[in-house]
């Protein structure tokens, strides 16, 4: 069995990218990991969004979007090519 929250530790503040059970995939930075979530960072700026606002692509409180560790089936490093 794979250890995905250790996983996670390792490649923080990497790029990364997360398959999760229901078949969703994410993009991201590794941002932070606690024990039941790892928070992603977003590669890329939303989209017309017709200026800046306040927590751009950062999600709620600055840690980004959390997934659930239990959920994931898959990480996978992704190279510079993706940015």
């Amino acid at each position: 069995m794979v250890n995905y929250h250790a996983m996670c530790h390792s490649y923080r503040g990497r790029a990364v990218e997360i398959r999760m059970r229901d078949g969703r995939v994410h993009r991201g930075i590794i941002h932070r990991v606690s024990p039941n979530t790892v928070y992603l960072m977003p590669l890329r700026r939303p989209r017309n969004l017709g200026g800046y606002r306040y927590g751009w692509g950062w999600g709620w409180g600055g840690f980004g979007f959390g997934l659930a560790i239990g959920a994931i089936v898959g990480i996978a490093l992704i190279g510079a090519f993706w940015w």
